[in-house]
């Protein structure tokens, strides 16, 4: 399996805008679901686009995952760390609202579990403030408000019956729930598939075939893999 070509994926608070995060840098994207993409911000270092995040993991050696929650605001993890921020998409106006601090401490019902030592993607549920974390062929699902967990801590097949027998199986690098609801985009090494969720059920579908993620976001050509 090829090194991750994306680290980390954040939905933005603006329709069809999504951030990809590789290593130390970042794109801006406008995407269609099954359509053309945009790139609206060139590949830029984390700590200039993100001048609040200078100095910090976030920046060097980048973001592993992210998962968007109210208006412009999101988690953001390196490692085991992590910080809740206002993001001021099209902006350099960014800022931390918490952190940075351990996962253990800003999510106390993380410690003791493989999450605690960092999460390798992040994706919003369509139910409330719950969201899915990820971290190798596990997962589980928290609510971000209350930061309880919602079920128990399962194996990635188990809960995800559409993704046994794929490469998602064994770990997903990055995700994002699109801004069309019930829809996200997985990405691991330099493939990725568009699937339909549908939470608390078994009823997940893929949306065609796992792909190549420069056939299917061709704007992203020569721009990854990162160096």
């Amino acid at each position: 399996m090829s090194d991750p070509y994306i680290n980390a994926a954040l939905r933005s608070s603006r329709e069809y805008e999504v951030y990809f995060f590789a290593k130390n840098k970042y794109v801006r994207l406008k995407y269609t679901p099954g359509g053309y993409d945009e790139i609206l911000t060139n590949l830029t270092l984390i700590s200039s686009g993100f001048p609040s995040l200078a100095g910090t993991p976030f920046a060097e050696p980048g973001i592993d995952a992210s998962f968007d929650t109210e208006a412009s605001e999101a988690y953001v993890f390196s490692g085991n760390i992590c910080a809740y921020i206002d993001y001021a998409p099209g902006t350099h106006n960014d800022k931390i609202l918490a952190g940075p601090t351990t996962i253990a401490q800003m999510f106390p019902v993380l410690r003791n579990t493989v999450f605690a030592d960092g999460i390798d993607s992040a994706l919003r549920s369509t139910i409330g403030k719950e969201v899915y974390l990820f971290k190798g062929t596990k997962y589980v699902r928290i609510d971000y408000d209350s930061k309880q967990l919602v079920g128990s801590i399962r194996n990635i097949a188990d809960g995800f019956p559409v993704l046994n027998g794929t490469i998602f199986e064994s770990g997903i690098d990055a995700c994002f729930a699109s801004h069309k609801e019930s829809e996200a985009y997985l990405f691991k090494g330099d493939k990725y598939v568009r699937f339909k969720f549908s939470p608390g059920t078994y009823d997940d579908t893929l949306i065609g075939d796992i792909k190549l993620i420069l056939d299917g976001w061709s704007v992203l050509n020569g721009i990854l893999p990162v160096n």
